[in-house]
Parts: structure tokens; C-alpha cells; sequence
């Protein structure tokens, strides 16, 4: 689930006894290390309390080991290594790292802000802790943004496949270092994608929209819809005869012809109308225009007949 929160407390167990001596208990509860309940999760240091953080984005999900329980399994194993207390976990299935509109992601700053409730009280928590510092944020400025407000809190930030751990100095500076190259992988990805459509586009292949005014999108190409079809084939004579945007736009409100999301006409619409070479039977996407395989509405500035 997008933005789920799972709380990895324990359930009412009674914990294992080391050595006859109750100091330091800890239980294993569903593969997750968890303090046992009369340990205060802040009275050692090698004892940190800490929030999981896993993410996937569409693209990531075909690949392997990226799955979000193929994260939580690594993330699991360096702490219980590692001794961290794993207070809860905050998912983000299905998001770009890219951005950090994500409902986990915001779950995870406001945490980091404010603690974690745990039982009667607020838990600071210590760490947070990533499979892969990537799954936190892809651009750099947002990475390096996320890593100042853990500071501002006293939080460190760990990740498993890198061994990054920013309590101290050199942990800190690379994980600026690691944060510049993931930024450039990213930059490198969508420049080839870029590239990959701009290349479909001069050999008159279809690289995705939303449907435009007059048709229909429908396994993988643009279908004439005949019924916004005969709106455009009007507004072109109405404008061949001097109509302005404005007296066009003012005439379909009061006829009550609906625009493709079912809004008001506005003159910005009806000049995207009158000026688009989709309509000619072109595509175009970026800098390139050329012949598409769809049907033309208008041809020559003229309507299309048959």
C-alpha cells in the first residue's frame, strides 16, 4: 500500500533472559530485533532507536532485489548486526524517487520531527535506516535537503548496500559524494529515454498523450472521435470566416458543446485547437513534427471529407 505504516513493536512477549541478568533484553518478533518492554530504547548508544524506510517505483518493480521485501529482509539483517531498535517501517509502493510528494516519505519527515508514539509517550527516534540510499531520494537537491533536516533533529542516516553511516564527519561527506553520482545516473537515464522518443518521434512513431481534443487514444495510437471531430471541423470554418477566439470559445458555451474533460470553453483551448498540426495528420513532441499513421480531421486547412 502507498504510504503504509507498519509498526514493528512487539506483541506483549516475554522476552528472552541473557546470562540470568535482565540488562540489555532483547527479543526477535517476526525477524524484527525488538527491545524488551522495560528497556529504554535511548539509554545506549548501540541501542538506537530507528525508522525503516522502503520504497519502489513502477519501473524498479520488474527488477530484481528491489522489491520491497527484498529491501525489508537486508534492512532487517544490518540491524539486527547492528543492534538498531526497529521502532516502525515506511513504505512507498509505486513512487519515483524523484519527487517527495510521497505519502511515506512525508510520514517519515514528520517522524523524524516529532518522534514516534510508543505506547504513553513520544520516541525520538536515532536513525533512519534504507536499503539503498537511492530509495530515500533520487535528486540530489531533495537527497541533501532530507540528510540537513535528519541533522537539524540529531538523526543519522544509514544505508545497507553502501555501509553509509553519517554519525561522524567522513560518513557525511560521502554521502554528499554518493548523492551527486546517483543524481548523475538519473540524469544519464532519462537522457537516454529522451533520446529513445525523440528517435520514435522522427520515424512518425507515437510516444504518449492524453487525448487531444477530436480523438480518442485508444492500443497505442490516436482514434478519430467523430462526435469532437464535427466540433473542430466547425471551429475551423468559423474561424476561416473571421471569427475570433473569443466570439468561437463564447459560441460553443452557449450551444453547451462539452470540451474533452466536460469544462468551459476558453480562448487558450480554442487557439490549441485551431493551431494544431495533430489535427493535420502530424505529430509532434519536442522539437520534432512529422507525419503521423493517424487520420487526419483537417487537411490542407481544409476540412478532411470521407
Amino acid at each position: 500500500m502507498s504510504g503504509l505504516e507498519l509498526v514493528l513493536e512487539g506483541q506483549d512477549q516475554e522476552p528472552e533472559k541473557a546470562d540470568g541478568s535482565d540488562t540489555g533484553r532483547r527479543a526477535i518478533v517476526n525477524g524484527v530485533l525488538e527491545f524488551a518492554p522495560d528497556v529504554d530504547p535511548l539509554s545506549s548508544r548501540d541501542l538506537l532507536p530507528a525508522a525503516v524506510y522502503v520504497r519502489v517505483s513502477t519501473d524498479d518493480q520488474a527488477k530484481e532485489g528491489f522489491s520491497l521485501d527484498a529491501q525489508r529482509a537486508r534492512i532487517r539483517a544490518y540491524c539486527v548486526a547492528k543492534g538498531y531498535r526497529l521502532l516502525r517501517e515506511f513504505a512507498d509502493d509505486g513512487f519515483s524517487g524523484r519527487s517527495t510528494n510521497r505519502p511515506g516519505f512525508q510520514s517519515l519527515i514528520s517522524a523524524i520531527r516529532d518522534g514516534i508514539p510508543v505506547a504513553d509517550r513520544r520516541v525520538r527516534i536515532a536513525a533512519v535506516v534504507v536499503a539503498r540510499f537511492d530509495r530515500l531520494n533520487r535528486n540530489l537537491f531533495d537527497f541533501l535537503a532530507t540528510q540537513r533536516e535528519m541533522q537539524r533533529h540529531n538523526v543519522y542516516f544509514a544505508s545497507v548496500d553502501e555501509t553509509i553511516d553519517t554519525n561522524g564527519p567522513f560518513g557525511r561527506f560521502f554521502v554528499q559524494i554518493i548523492g551527486a553520482f546517483a543524481e548523475l545516473e538519473s540524469g544519464l537515464i532519462g537522457e537516454r529515454v529522451r533520446h529513445g522518443m525523440r528517435q520514435k518521434a522522427l520515424q512518425g512513431g507515437f510516444n504518449g498523450m492524453s487525448a487531444p481534443f477530436g480523438y480518442d487514444v485508444r492500443d497505442g495510437g490516436l482514434v478519430v472521435n467523430d462526435r469532437e471531430a464535427a466540433v473542430v471541423r466547425r471551429i475551423w470554418r468559423w474561424r476561416r470566416r473571421g471569427k475570433s477566439l473569443a466570439w468561437i470559445a463564447n459560441r460553443l458555451e452557449r450551444e453547451r458543446v462539452p470540451t474533452k474533460r466536460g469544462g468551459h470553453w476558453s480562448t487558450k483551448q480554442v487557439f490549441r485547437i485551431v493551431h494544431s498540426p495533430i489535427l493535420r495528420g502530424d505529430l509532434r513532441w519536442s522539437d520534432v513534427v512529422i507525419k503521423g499513421s493517424h487520420q487526419a480531421i483537417l487537411k490542407d486547412g481544409r476540412r478532411r471529407d470521407g
